[in-house]
């Protein structure tokens, strides 16, 4: 009888060991598995070419070269320099997302996807502002696609995935929480704003790639990381992302959008005088007529507390947060005055034509005309900076804040884009010559 016990019990075990061993996949298949097996297709690696030209060095340069620094001409060659990021795919028809940094310059781009398929992609359009590229593969079938869900209610602690290839590892999986919401930071000399914060892990390689809730919807794009600290990493939330891709999927770009109003930071003794107890918000110090702000019902004297459902730290935030709505895109503000809050939404435009002849006059004390090579200044206001500083007619303006300025378009987009600034950097060219001059904004900003 014993013996016939453990003859059952040996056959028991044997069906066990049996047993399929993907018997309890099911316990094991979490949220993130969920996830990466749903959107991991839809995710591709970016790799791009660039070349630069660099000076070749045979030899160390002698003491008086050194001292002269162009005593003697260095022969130069061409150096091909290679880029790595991550992207994903929103349309079927192989419409892409990823950053701008990740394919700016390039003169080749390369994507491949989960299933090792390559593509030459071509850009559709690109924003350095808000450091988003959209990008066009031709495949001769639908592509996967991932979701581009919404980021206004994601929550402090809610679980989220990356998928990316950092290093080149492609299709690496983090997972981690959304850490803070309305993030801002400064990179290569730009500041960004309203960006998502996660602990999941993200790395060189990562950016461009989606950030993910559980439900396997891109709340954000991987961005950037902070190099002082581990665990800390942002993305551009996905409502602003699907903002700037229908700008740029439209028109190749994002148009310069014109609100019409004015801010300055708010100091302690004016936010007493209004009864504002808080330390973020700011003030308006002018509404233009007609403008957008005005329509709304922004008046001068408002304390700005919030643009877009994100509080305002000062004019800077204020002017970034703006950049971030093209033109028709409506964002509300909650202004605060008499003593209570109110919202308002506000409409921006494309900057207007009747506006535009009269800008460089007073903000840059020019008027320029479309010339060789550049913008001849035409005439130089008197009492202006720029008379100052010693510009006359017939000077060419060759570049604006480092962007050419070939034709009037250019110009006006350069011009657009900086005037939210306090300066402006030109490159001039008299006779033979180029100079680098900084020259002030006049009166308040538009």
């Amino acid at each position: 009888m014993r013996a016939a016990h453990i003859r059952w019990g040996l056959l028991l075990w044997g069906l066990v060991l049996a047993l399929p061993a993907h018997a309890d996949l099911s316990r094991r298949r979490s949220d993130v598995v969920e996830v990466v097996q749903k959107v991991s297709p839809a995710v591709v690696y970016i790799g791009t070419e660039q070349e630069v030209e660099s000076r070749f060095r045979g030899r160390p340069r002698s003491p008086l070269e050194e001292f002269f620094g162009q005593g003697m001409a260095q022969p130069e060659t061409r150096q091909r320099i290679t880029g790595l990021g991550s992207g994903a795919i929103i349309d079927p028809s192989g419409i892409i997302v990823t950053n701008d940094h990740v394919i700016r310059g390039a003169s080749a781009i390369h994507v491949v996807l989960a299933d090792g398929r390559t593509f030459d992609a071509e850009v559709v359009g690109s924003d350095a502002n808000n450091d988003l590229a959209v990008l066009k593969v031709n495949a001769k079938e639908p592509l996967p696609t991932a979701k581009l869900g919404t980021s206004s209610d994601l929550m402090i602690g809610e679980t989220v995935v990356a998928i990316g290839s950092p290093f080149g590892l492609s299709k690496t999986v983090t997972a981690g929480v959304v850490s803070a919401t309305g993030r801002t930071f400064r990179a290569d000399s730009r500041v960004y704003n309203d960006f998502l914060q996660t602990d999941a892990a993200i790395n060189p390689g990562n950016s461009g790639g989606p950030l993910l809730n559980v439900d396997g919807e891109i709340i954000g794009i991987n961005t950037a990381i902070y190099a002082n600290g581990q665990g800390i990493g942002f993305a551009i939330p996905a409502d602003k992302v699907r903002r700037i891709v229908e700008e740029l999927t439209r028109f190749g770009k994002v148009r310069p959008a014109w609100v019409g109003m004015d801010t300055a930071d708010l100091p302690s003794q004016v936010a007493a005088r209004l009864g504002w107890d808080r330390t973020y918000g700011v003030i308006v110090t002018n509404v233009d007529p007609d403008s957008p702000a005005a329509q709304a019902g922004v008046q001068r004297g408002d304390l700005v507390a919030e643009l877009g459902g994100s509080r305002i730290q000062d004019a800077e935030d204020f002017d970034s947060r703006v950049r971030g709505y093209p033109a028709r895109s409506v964002f509300p503000l909650v202004l605060f005055r008499a003593g209570g809050n109110r919202t308002v939404q506000v409409t921006p435009v494309e900057f207007p034509a009747r506006l535009l002849e009269n800008l460089a006059w007073e903000k840059l004390g020019l008027r320029v005309k479309e010339s060789k090579g550049g913008m001849a200044i035409a005439s130089v206001r008197q009492g202006s900076a720029a008379s100052e500083i010693g510009l006359e007619p017939g000077d060419v303006l060759l570049r604006m804040n480092n962007q050419p300025v070939p034709t009037g378009d250019t110009f006006r987009e350069a011009l657009l884009t900086a005037r939210r600034g306090r300066s402006v950097l030109l490159l001039v060219r008299r006779g033979r010559y180029g100079y680098h001059l900084t020259l002030p904004f006049e009166g308040q900003r538009l």
